[in-house]
């Protein structure tokens, strides 16, 4: 399922109290999804790292009371009340006692004497046992007790973040022109670092704080591999001598054309995010210069930035003129 889909997916399955379990590769933004759909439903989360756990930790500890009976005092990250999301993160990577305490809480919303409040549900998330991460078999008594939604990363997912998370221009164009380094992750490699959404996130980050070169380079390649590296700071050193987007919807019918693929990718980026209402009427103008697809490309990211663009007659015109390749 794309990040698109499994978050609609929670969004209808937390209110309903259902538990589900989110599966995917290490990085590819499993803690996120679930991060976003608490702040889209309003609600709380409690992120527990299941594998940092012992069994007693969620059992707490007993007191003595004054008719000298023994009761259990649940710890504090346990919610008490009102509404939300109780994560238990890596849950498949915690041992085996730890996993086995989830069960009653999993499937009665009890723990002891502890019991989960009406407005919480249960969501976990792990890797795959084939992604050769840090994992234990789940029991299937315990996987018995979840919806189970197999995360996949998408191209198209990951660029609407990234430009609503103003991720570097340069970054976004180059997933764009290499979509299958979004997620680049092979178990059996020996590598330490790879492609994968959360890293480039963390590139883009990189990137934003505009280090010196030989830095920069040192400082991507640890963070999503050297072969990544190497193409990413190539790429970035292209976008960097293109003209500056003003320059290009000031004079969209003379204004040069480039050739590479790699450098229409990002002009097309560049002039997405730079472009306005007033400006909207250039950039239809060059955009009937490019080639067909970069063409689309360009109109469609001007229009995801700004919904405006869709009511003017610029967009219009050229939508006619460009109905074959639209539709």
């Amino acid at each position: 399922m794309r990040p698109t889909e499994i978050k609609k997916a929670l969004e209808l399955l937390v209110p309903l109290g259902q538990p589900a379990f989110v599966w995917g590769a290490p990085g590819v933004g499993k803690s996120q999804i679930v991060a976003q759909t608490a702040r889209l439903l309003g609600r709380e989360l409690v992120d527990l790292r299941a594998v940092l756990l012992d069994p007693v930790d969620l059992r707490g500890i007993p007191k003595i009371g004054q008719d000298d009976v023994a009761r259990w005092c649940p710890p504090s990250f346990l919610p008490r009340c009102g509404s939300g999301i109780l994560f238990l993160d890596e849950l498949n990577a915690a041992p085996p006692l730890v996993q086995a305490a989830c069960y009653q809480l999993v499937l009665d919303r009890k723990l002891g004497e502890y019991e989960l409040p009406a407005g919480w549900t249960v969501v976990a998330a792990g890797n795959r046992e084939s992604d050769r991460a840090v994992t234990h078999r789940m029991p299937s008594a315990l996987a018995n007790r979840f919806v189970h939604l197999d995360f996949e990363p998408s191209v198209e997912d990951w660029i609407a973040w990234a430009q609503q998370e103003n991720m570097p221009e340069e970054l976004v164009a180059f997933i764009r022109f290499r979509p299958s380094l979004l997620h680049c992750f092979d178990p059996s490699g020996p590598e330490k670092a790879f492609p994968s959404p959360r890293t480039w996130e963390y590139a883009g980050r990189i990137v934003q704080s505009r280090p010196e070169e030989a830095l920069e380079y040192a400082l991507l390649k640890g963070t999503v591999g050297e072969g990544a590296a190497a193409e990413f700071t190539g790429f970035c050193r292209l976008c960097r001598d293109l003209p500056e987007p003003e320059a290009v919807l000031a004079a969209p019918d003379s204004a040069p054309v480039p050739e590479e693929p790699a450098v229409l990718y990002a002009l097309c980026e560049a002039l997405a995010r730079a472009m306005n209402p007033a400006t909207m009427d250039g950039l239809v103008r060059y955009a009937s210069r490019l080639p067909a697809e970069f063409g689309v490309l360009l109109v469609r990211g001007a229009a995801a930035r700004d919904k405006a663009v869709l009511d003017s007659g610029a967009f219009t015109r050229w939508a006619t003129a460009n109905a074959q390749v639209l539709f």
